[in-house]
């Protein structure tokens, strides 16, 4: 068993804040510096929304065990919230995106306790059905609304999205999940995915549990929803289709089932893919298509498996490893020094 170095919690968070920090200072050196072109630069937004709907899905798929598929429903929800709140205010940036955002989670979040108290109490392929009917019901509600633009879609929304606010976005998502997963509540959404009737009889509100974890998977779907919106600048409503939500289904089991850290490489992967192929022009999707079946066959287990990258347990490690050679060379040495 490896005794823990670091102890110290809000140590490790600092350490962890810190090496965001940094990421964040690299990555904007490698744009000043013409490194990473305008076009790659751009790139890193929808890697970014991309991360917040995959890891938000992961945490009702993945550690709370159910198989929803309106995902795109709540990202629509946040998006249109957050462009008509944005449409009709006139604030500064710094303070119109947040809280767009903000309200687009919030209007998210509603929805999602909304739909999750009458779904979640189906399971499997029905709750699936489910789900993805009112997912479909979102996107036909604001097909015909006249506010949102119906058919013809939703113009001249701000393109206030930049990569700064895409990465503090998926930080903070990061961070809320990871620590939800952690704490108390995590371990009573992990007990319902491993065996829900025990944690029921163990005093465990297993219907509280899954509203929660259903409505802050919907919230963080909402706060992608409107960084896409101020990201394209325009929104269409059948962009938020079943495809939407099987796109990050997809994206999500990649990255393995109850790993934060495999949706994020998933994320990552799956959104510059579809750009690197754009060279084989109308084979691009065939060889997509073929790439995912091939992980799918040969790596099962998903891409990372359900490995979580921890900075505090690398260090960990790193520091018992280094201890562990002092040691052996101490007692090496040893013997020499007593003859």
């Amino acid at each position: 068993m490896t005794t823990r170095l670091i102890k110290n919690v809000p140590f490790r968070y600092a350490i962890n804040a810190a090496t965001a920090a940094a990421l964040y200072i690299v990555l904007m050196a490698l744009i000043d510096a013409k490194i990473l072109n305008r076009y790659q630069a751009l790139m890193l937004i929808p890697i970014g929304f991309n991360i917040i709907l995959a890891v938000s899905l992961n945490l009702s798929a993945g550690f709370l065990g159910q198989l929803p598929l309106g995902h795109a429903g709540f990202m629509s929800v946040g998006a249109y919230t957050a462009a008509l709140f944005s449409m009709s205010v006139n604030l500064p940036t710094n303070l119109e995106l947040p809280l767009a955002l903000v309200l687009g989670g919030l209007t998210a979040a509603v929805f999602g306790v909304l739909i999750g108290l009458p779904a979640l109490r189906l399971k499997g392929d029905y709750l699936a059905i489910l789900t993805l009917g009112f997912g479909e019901i979102i996107r036909v509600i604001i097909l015909n609304l006249k506010f949102t633009g119906g058919a013809y879609g939703l113009k001249g929304i701000g393109r206030q999205t930049t990569v700064t606010w895409a990465y503090i976005s998926v930080l903070v998502t990061l961070f809320v999940l990871g620590t939800l997963i952690k704490s108390r509540h995590g371990r009573a959404i992990l007990s319902i995915r491993e065996d829900e009737i025990a944690a029921e009889a163990s005093g465990i509100p297993t219907t509280y549990y899954k509203v929660l974890a259903f409505s802050v998977s919907a919230a963080f779907a909402g706060v992608a929803g409107g960084l896409y919106a101020h990201y394209l600048s325009i929104l269409d409503p059948s962009s938020f289709g079943f495809m939407k939500s099987a796109e990050i289904l997809v994206i999500v089991v990649l990255g393995e089932l109850g790993s934060l850290f495999g949706s994020v490489v998933s994320a990552t992967v799956l959104t510059i893919l579809p750009e690197l192929l754009r060279g084989f022009a109308e084979y691009r999707m065939v060889i997509y298509s073929l790439l995912l079946v091939a992980v799918m066959i040969f790596k099962p287990s998903g891409l990372c498996g359900r490995y979580e990258f921890s900075l505090g347990g690398a260090l960990d490690d790193f520091f018992t490893r280094l201890r562990g050679r002092f040691l052996k060379k101490v007692i090496k040495e040893a013997p020499a020094e007593g003859k």
